[in-house]
């Protein structure tokens, strides 16, 4: 029979991991929101620098370059001082940047804003992911589809938010610290919940952390399994809309139906994944996701039917939501590095593809055709489908 003290301990600690479960959720679309806020302010920094399109997009790269060049280190950051200590720390650094993108006066400033933007919501993503697997490991239950399903809502609402807050009257500015003080706000009360006291480590088994060893030849596995399911991703948000409106003629107003309809796919398939992950396992999540989304691309590509266009932009959605988070619960379970470290390699790896794919989809197009250029990534993933067994 459990003494009083042995049972208070063990209701600290299912409660502990319920504020943990809850505090990861909200960093998860704490992230997304403060990356999709960015969206509506692109417009407005272009006009009042008077960028052309090249300028834009090569201050774009330093946003991307800095969350793919801090995102190595993050993971030894992680490793040595833990998931709530970067958490909390540069998710409120992550939250600054927003109102100083909103004030840049020329283009050094926005590339230098936009690379500390990026290094911070890369070390924002490492740390989360570490963190969301330990929970998920604690909880002994799939988890990581739904934390992702929350950063697909965040992806969605921030974008909503920051506009609505524009089209009320406030200014760039004023709208930029709203949402930041808001999201800055969050950080500060969830971090109680990320307390790393809650998953308490045996001594004898904890890991050295003065010592690094180079990721296993698994997480490069992996990192390159990312690689193609980001890029996918990175085709839907670059090219969905290019597609619809010169291949299959929709109107330019209609023509951003299609990301739309791979994204409410993604966040529903995530938000029902962890059953279906669950039941069936990771694997086979792999192998179904990857071969859904191979039939979506075939079915862009093939059949010159609007309404076929828009159902395999669905079904790419479903199939692309789940591989992801499999990815990234895999690495932090691989036996000989440590989860932030493998983890950190994934989305390296995975930012690498988000990034590049839709250059190398544009090299590949211009070559032949844009849906040409959709079979490539489908063959992409079926070496994903037909690698799913790494996930185990």
């Amino acid at each position: 029979m459990k003494t009083t003290y042995e049972s208070a301990a063990v209701g600290g600690s299912i409660a502990s991991l319920s504020a943990a479960r809850w505090s990861t959720r909200l960093i998860f679309l704490v992230s997304g929101m403060s990356m999709s806020a960015w969206a509506p302010m692109v417009p407005y920094v272009k006009a009042r620098l008077q960028l052309d399109d090249g300028q834009l997009g090569t201050a774009l790269l330093a946003f991307g370059g800095g969350s793919m060049l801090s995102m190595p280190f993050v993971g030894w950051l992680t490793h040595r001082f833990g998931s709530r200590t970067v958490i909390v720390a540069a998710g409120l650094s992550m939250c600054l940047a927003l109102p100083a993108l909103a004030q840049v006066s020329d283009i050094t400033m926005l590339m230098a804003t936009l690379f500390y933007f990026g290094v911070m919501l890369g070390a924002v993503d490492v740390a989360m992911n570490a963190y969301a697997v330990e929970v998920e490991h604690r909880s002994n239950d799939r988890l990581m589809s739904g934390f992702h399903g929350l950063f697909s809502v965040g992806g969605l609402s921030g974008a909503v938010v920051l506009s609505a807050l524009l089209a009320l009257g406030l200014g760039l500015t004023g709208a930029a610290i709203a949402i930041a003080v808001t999201l800055a706000s969050i950080v500060l009360c969830l971090r109680n919940g990320l307390r790393g006291e809650a998953f308490p480590v045996d001594a004898d088994t904890a890991p050295e952390k003065s010592r690094l060893s180079m990721p296993h030849a698994r997480a490069w596995l992996l990192g390159l399994m990312c690689f193609a399911s980001f890029l996918a991703e990175g085709s839907m948000l670059d090219w969905s809309a290019v597609f619809l409106r010169d291949i299959r003629g929709m109107a330019p107003a209609s023509a951003g139906v299609g990301y739309a309809c791979f994204s409410v796919a993604m966040a529903m398939g995530r938000f029902s994944g962890d059953r279906l992950i669950a039941r069936r396992g990771p694997a086979w999540a792999v192998r179904v996701g990857a071969g859904l989304a191979v039939a979506g691309f075939l079915l862009l590509a093939c059949i010159p039917l609007t309404l076929a266009a828009l159902s395999g932009f669905v079904l790419i959605g479903l199939g692309a939501s789940n591989i992801v988070p499999v990815m990234f619960s895999a690495a932090g379970r691989l036996a000989g590095t440590p989860p932030a470290v493998a983890i950190a390699t994934a989305t390296t790896l995975g930012y690498v593809g988000l990034l590049s794919g839709p250059a190398l989809i544009g090299f590949v197009a211009r070559a032949s055709s844009l849906p040409a250029a959709f079979v490539a990534v489908a063959g992409l993933l079926v070496l994903v489908g037909l690698s799913a067994r790494v996930v185990r």
